[in-house]
C-alpha cells in the first residue's frame, strides 16, 4: 500500500489481506490496515520503543498474540506499571523480526504511512464481501465503526448490512460542511432556491439521544459527555417525544447574550465545570423509532420545529439570493457568531461524510489541518517547541504539507504544545520534532498562493493560530483540494 498512491490498488491490496484472514483476527487486522490500534491508549510512545531488543530472525508472531500483547499493555496501571511495560514491550518486539519491529512501531505511533485511513479500508471491505461501497459506509456510520462492519460484510448475508440502523443509544458520525470564501460562491455551489442558512456558532459540537428519561450526550468524536453537561441533558429530557436523536452545538452564552470564547465552552465541555453551556439544535434524526435520515433536510426542518422550543434552535431562514445570504452573514457576525451554513433543502443525512449539500461561510479564512512536526524555537522561545508544520488531508491517503507558521502563539500555548508534542514524537533531528498526525488546530490566514517548495503546490499566506481543536480527528481536518479552492477566485 505504501509504494502506491492508487486509490483502487490499494483498497484491491486490503480485499486481497482481508480474503486471508481467519473470522477470530478481523477486528485487529482491520484496525491495523487502518493505521490504528484497537486501543485508543496503550502507554506506549516513542521514548519507550526507542531502545527496543534485537529483532528475531524468523517471524512467528500471530495477529492473536500480538492483539493480546496491546490489550494487555492497555490494561497496565497504577505503581510499577512503568516497569511492566518495558517488560512487555520486550517480549513482543523481541518475537518480532526488523521488518515487523518497524511496523509495529509504525502502528503505535501513528507512523504506519501507508496511505490507507478508514474510507479506503471501506473500499477494500466491498471489494472482498461483495457489498456495495455506499452500503459499507453507511453500516459503518450508523454502527459507529469499521471494525464492527467487516465482521458483518465478510461472515454475514445479503442482508448484514441492512442490520445497522440508527438507533437510540448509539451515536453516530456528524455530518460535515464543505467550506467556500465566499457567501455568493456558496449558493452558486448548492445550485438550487430556495437554500437553508443557518447561523454557524462557535461551539462544541453535540449528538443528543432520548430514551424516555434516559439521555445521552457525545461530540463529534462520540466521547460520552452526559455526566459533565446536566443542564443540556435536561433539556433534551424535557421534549415532548419519547425517543429521539438530535444534532446541533453547545454553546456558553454571556449575560448580554452573546456567545462566550470558544475556550470557556472547550473547557466546560472536556472538565464539566466552568460556565453553563445552552444547546441549539439545527437537526432531528429520529423520532419515536422513525429514521429520518433519508428524509429531505426541509422535512426534518419541519419536525425539528414542532420538536424543539425556539430558544435551543440554530437560526435559520430560507434564502432566494446571494444578497439574502450576504444580508444574513451580516446579522450573525453582529450576533457574535462565526459565520454560516448554506444547506440543500433536499438533502439527506449524511452521516459522517464531507459532501457537498452543506457549506459552511466564514469571513475569517480558516481551516482545519493537522500538525506534522514541530520546531525547537529560538531567541526568547528558546526551550520551547514552536514553528508549526501543517498538513492538509490527501484523500487519497495521508497529509500535505502546506507551510509553517509560530505566529499567534502566547506563552501558555507555547507552554501547552510543547508538552503536547514531547508526548506525540516519533522521531526528531537537530531542530524537529516529528509528531504522530493528530493533534488538530485551526489556522487562520489571508489567502493561498502557489507553491514549489511544498508538495500539495499550495502555501498559505499569512497563516496563523486560532486555537487548538481538541473536539476533532485528523480524520476531520480540511483535505488538499479544500485548500486548492481558495485558489479559484485568483485564478
Amino acid at each position: 500500500m505504501a509504494a502506491t498512491r492508487s486509490r483502487r490498488t490499494k483498497a484491491e491490496i486490503i480485499a486481497e489481506v482481508l480474503g486471508a484472514t481467519a473470522e477470530d483476527e478481523l477486528d485487529a487486522v482491520v484496525s491495523w490496515l487502518g493505521g490504528r490500534l484497537l486501543q485508543r491508549r496503550t502507554g506506549l510512545g516513542w521514548k519507550s520503543l526507542r531502545d527496543l531488543p534485537p529483532p528475531a530472525d524468523e517471524p512467528g508472531l500471530t495477529v492473536p498474540e500480538v492483539a493480546r500483547a496491546f490489550a494487555a499493555l492497555a490494561d497496565l496501571a497504577g505503581s510499577g506499571s512503568r516497569a511492566a511495560r518495558a517488560v512487555a514491550v520486550a517480549g513482543l518486539f523481541g518475537r518480532a523480526t526488523a521488518d515487523e519491529q518497524r511496523w509495529l512501531r509504525g502502528l503505535v505511533t501513528g507512523e504506519v504511512r501507508q496511505g490507507a485511513l478508514d474510507a479506503l479500508v471501506q473500499e477494500g471491505i466491498a471489494r472482498a464481501s461483495g457489498h456495495p461501497v455506499a452500503a459499507v459506509r453507511r453500516a459503518a456510520m450508523l454502527g459507529g465503526s469499521t471494525v464492527g462492519v467487516a465482521r458483518a460484510a465478510l461472515t454475514g448475508g445479503a442482508g448484514a448490512l441492512a442490520e445497522f440502523r440508527l438507533e437510540v443509544g448509539r451515536p453516530i458520525l456528524p455530518m460535515l460542511a464543505a467550506s467556500q470564501p465566499e457567501t455568493d460562491s456558496a449558493f452558486e455551489r448548492l445550485g438550487t432556491v430556495p437554500v437553508i442558512v443557518d447561523q454557524k456558532l462557535d461551539g462544541i459540537r453535540l449528538q443528543a439521544h432520548k430514551d424516555g428519561d434516559r439521555v445521552l450526550l457525545v461530540t463529534r468524536t462520540l466521547e460520552d459527555v452526559t455526566a459533565r453537561l446536566p443542564e443540556v441533558a435536561d433539556v433534551v429530557r424535557a421534549l415532548p417525544a419519547g425517543r429521539v436523536v438530535l444534532d446541533g452545538e453547545v454553546l456558553a452564552i454571556g449575560p448580554e447574550g452573546r456567545p462566550r470564547p470558544f475556550q470557556e465552552t472547550a473547557a466546560r465541555t472536556a472538565s464539566g465545570s466552568g460556565v453553563a453551556v445552552t444547546p441549539y439544535f439545527f437537526d432531528v434524526l429520529l423520532v419515536d423509532d422513525e429514521d429520518l435520515l433519508e428524509q429531505p433536510l426541509a422535512e426534518r426542518a419541519r419536525r425539528l420545529v414542532g420538536l424543539v422550543p425556539a430558544e435551543h434552535r440554530v437560526r435559520r431562514l430560507e434564502a432566494s439570493a446571494p444578497e439574502d445570504v450576504a444580508a444574513a452573514l451580516a446579522d450573525a457576525l453582529a450576533a457574535g457568531h462565526e459565520g454560516l451554513v448554506l444547506k440543500h433543502p433536499d438533502s439527506g443525512y449524511d452521516a459522517g461524510r464531507r459532501g457537498s449539500a452543506w457549506i459552511k461561510v466564514k469571513p475569517v479564512h480558516t481551516l482545519d489541518l493537522v500538525v506534522l512536526a514541530v520546531e525547537e524555537g529560538s531567541g526568547r522561545r528558546r526551550g520551547w517547541l514552536s514553528n508549526l508544520h501543517l498538513g492538509a488531508r490527501d484523500p487519497a491517503g495521508g497529509f500535505v504539507m502546506l507551510g509553517k507558521t509560530f505566529k499567534g502563539l502566547d506563552d501558555q500555548t507555547l507552554q501547552w504544545q510543547t508538552e503536547r508534542f514531547t508526548e506525540l514524537m516519533t522521531h526528531r533531528d537537530d531542530w524537529t520534532v516529528h509528531v504522530r498526525p493528530e493533534q488538530v488546530v485551526e489556522i487562520a490566514f489571508d489567502g493561498v498562493q502557489r507553491s514549489t517548495r511544498y508538495p500539495g503546490g499550495v502555501a498559505l499566506r499569512f497563516a496563523r493560530v486560532v486555537r487548538y481543536r481538541d473536539d476533532k480527528t485528523a480524520d476531520e481536518v480540511d483535505t488538499i483540494d479544500d485548500v486548492r479552492a481558495f485558489l479559484a477566485p485568483h485564478r
